[in-house]
């Protein structure tokens, strides 16, 4: 009887412990790309529906720029979505596993890459990339991929290293502080992901007269952009999230509709299967960042 007795004590423990486990709110990660209020007003829809799609609380943390790192390494999150250098940087390090990649819109038009934009005033002297040097450079922080790494990329590419050839290089914090220090004469030339100048401008933040985009490439992709294109955002599974969580998050995003409030606060198009980050990874070992 005494065996037995301890038997039904470990049982229930064991339950007790699957159940408070199950309890826990799942953590989703985001990179606060326009800063932590914005990021909630974006993202928080995507933690309701997810709530109920699979049964336990989803909770959003906003994530700098510096706290996506020391959050994969202290396991303080279950799931990061944040630009795809981040991806490509840490996949190996914190064995991280994407399960969807974000496709973005421009009006109806669905698109899974996204592109740097190099951009100055519209009055700006500044006409072409040689024009550059000895001006003041921002980005948005060194380690932002859309924000940093793609136009960086395409400076040492011709031979322009800002760090030594610009009279500053500094970093704004946010995309739309950037954009706002370019209009305000707080430095020459900036660089932000594509679509930040005309989600800006349809918030009537900004007016698109006011800029001038420098190396403009005309593909026909959606947004004004200045570098090659490279996949878009992938939500990511850290350490910490079994796989059957992965699959059930996985599930619930490429179910949702482009019509959903999760999609529309999100502004994201759809969600789809994950897609190749080579190219990422080449860009980081170009300027040195892998």
């Amino acid at each position: 009887m005494k065996k037995f007795s301890a038997a039904l004590l470990i049982l229930a423990l064991l339950s007790w412990v699957d159940v408070a486990v199950a309890e826990q709110p799942v953590r989703f990660g985001v990179l606060a790309k326009r800063g932590v209020e914005k990021t909630m007003q974006q993202w928080q829809a995507t933690g309701d529906y997810l709530s109920k799609k699979i049964k336990r609380e989803v909770r959003i943390i906003p994530l700098k720029f510096v706290d996506i790192e020391p959050a994969l390494k202290n396991r303080t999150i279950d799931f990061l979505l944040a630009n795809s250098a981040f991806y490509a940087r840490f996949e190996k390090k914190y064995h991280l596993r994407a399960i969807t990649t974000m496709v973005n819109k421009k009006g109806v038009v669905a698109l899974n890459k996204f592109s740097g934009v190099l951009f100055v005033r519209s009055d700006s002297k500044i006409k072409d990339l040689k024009d550059i040097r000895g001006k003041r450079y921002m980005c948005v922080k060194f380690t932002s991929f859309g924000g940093a790494y793609m136009a960086l990329r395409l400076l040492i590419e011709n031979g322009i290293d800002p760090g030594k050839d610009c009279t500053s290089y500094t970093e704004g914090g946010t995309h739309d502080n950037v954009v706002m220090a370019i209009l305000h004469r707080k430095a020459d030339i900036g660089t932000v992901r594509s679509d930040t100048l005309e989600r800006m401008a349809a918030e009537g933040s900004i007016n698109m007269d006011s800029f001038r985009i420098i190396n403009e490439i005309k593909d026909g992709f959606q947004f004004v952009h200045s570098t090659q294109l490279y996949p878009e955002w992938p939500l990511a599974a850290c350490q910490t999230a079994d796989a059957k969580l992965a699959r059930d998050v996985a599930k619930a995003m490429i179910l949702l509709r482009s019509t959903d409030k999760a999609m529309t606060d999100a502004k994201v198009y759809s969600w789809t299967y994950p897609a190749s980050y080579g190219e990422v990874t080449a860009c980081l070992r170009k300027i040195g960042a892998l």
